[in-house]
């Protein structure tokens, strides 16, 4: 018996996505936002992505080893089962929900313009859809890198990426942004990185991946900061999952990883950040948490309070709590930012001094990828507040030049 009430509108069916579909038809109701209520926003993406592993044979052209080189030219043409070099999760692949959510898996989807790379064409059309006047691109298998088991290959991938990226990405359009990676767990490369591209007109400040287990307060590191505190160019902390972390193997559901996986690693390298005095000793490096959430933010505030009240001493460094260096000195990006309890969104954003340190960050092109009308709708947000975050913090931060 159909139940159905005569008055109940029939449901259409969206669409089928998947890995050939077109982004400017994933992302329609985006472009009727941009050409309508955000038609004159100045809005910065500070973090989507690409799949660097399609292009990976063009990639390792760019490793500096000739042995190294040759080695992933023979791999990439004779084997080709994987990239070559690259570490990651092996099978534990579950963010497309069992070939559901599958666009960000591989971006296959047909470019006929051969007149630049298809990556250009791609971030192109995620650009204009969105409505952006910039755009940071990340990689994504990659950001697994600091779990390397070979130092040395974080350091071959690391600048043989940021090399093709600035010269066949990056070069096409200036709203093509990059964050520099740093290969972390070699400190005198990471410095080197540092030297090569602090001057490069599309790199607007660097990137550290989140997943290692290297202390970032460690004495090796002070030079690093050093540069990147005389240079001014902010250093972004981009987290990620790791299922093999041993402090989150008892989790049976990736669900449950990642949702801790990508604030823990985040809220590890903050604590030691802070209670270390970095902000107290490199006062004009600026640092980025990126793609870890919210919501961990004011739990680690007042937790780290609580304890530095009770024991001054052992953060002999700082001169005011931990929160206030947190709220002043630590910016943070909107991705993915919790909404079940608006409540708790609004005091959270209020603690982090959201009007001034919060970026948008749409996470474009993974499952969960947000639009910037999530934080136009965001009731209890001024105008200069959404104006803020959307775009005129992130040129504050970056220096980019409001047009």
């Amino acid at each position: 018996m159909n139940i159905r009430s005569k008055s109940q509108p029939k449901v259409t069916p969206l669409p089928q996505i998947d890995i050939f579909s077109d982004t400017r038809d994933i992302l329609r109701h985006a472009r009727r936002d941009a050409e309508t209520k955000l038609k004159d926003w100045f809005i910065c993406d500070i973090d989507a992505h690409h799949v660097e592993s399609i292009s990976w044979e063009e990639v390792v052209e760019y490793i500096e080893d000739p042995v190294v080189r040759d080695q992933a030219r023979r791999w990439q043409k004779e084997v080709m089962v994987s990239p070559y070099a690259l570490n990651g999760d092996a099978g534990l692949k579950y963010q497309d929900v069992g070939g559901r959510i599958p666009h960000q898996t591989a971006q296959r989807e047909t470019v006929d313009d051969t007149t630049d790379h298809r990556d250009v064409v791609l971030t192109r059309r995620a650009i204009d859809s969105l409505g952006l006047k910039y755009m940071v691109v990340f990689p994504t298998p990659m950001l697994l890198l600091g779990m390397h088991p070979q130092p040395e290959m974080e350091v071959y991938l690391s600048r043989a990426y940021n090399r093709w990226l600035l010269e066949r990405i990056a070069s096409a359009d200036d709203r093509i942004k990059v964050l520099g990676l740093i290969p972390f767990n070699t400190p005198r490369e990471a410095e080197r990185t540092v030297a090569e591209l602090a001057g490069h007109k599309s790199v607007i400040g660097f990137c550290i991946t989140s997943t290692r287990y290297r202390a970032v307060h460690h004495n090796e590191y002070m030079r690093l900061y050093a540069m990147l505190n005389e240079c001014e160019k902010p250093v972004a902390f981009h987290a990620a999952y790791h299922w093999y972390d041993q402090s989150l193997a008892t989790i049976n559901r990736f669900v449950g990883m990642h949702a801790l996986g990508f604030a823990w690693c985040n809220m590890v390298h903050m604590t030691n950040w802070i209670l270390n005095g970095i902000p107290e000793r490199f006062p004009k490096l600026k640092s980025l948490w990126v793609e870890s959430g919210l919501a961990w933010v004011p739990f680690l505030m007042q937790r780290l309070d609580e304890g530095y009240l009770m024991r001054v001493s052992e953060a002999p460094q700082l001169k005011k709590l931990p929160s206030e260096y947190m709220r002043q000195n630590c910016w943070y990006t909107t991705q993915p930012m919790e909404t079940t309890n608006m409540k708790a969104l609004e005091v959270t954003l209020e603690m982090i001094n959201a009007e001034n340190q919060l970026l948008f960050a749409s996470d474009w092109p993974h499952y969960d990828f947000d639009l910037p009308a999530m934080i136009y709708d965001l009731p209890f947000l001024t105008e200069q507040a959404k104006r803020n975050i959307l775009g005129l913090n992130a040129a504050r931060l970056f220096n980019l030049p409001v047009c």
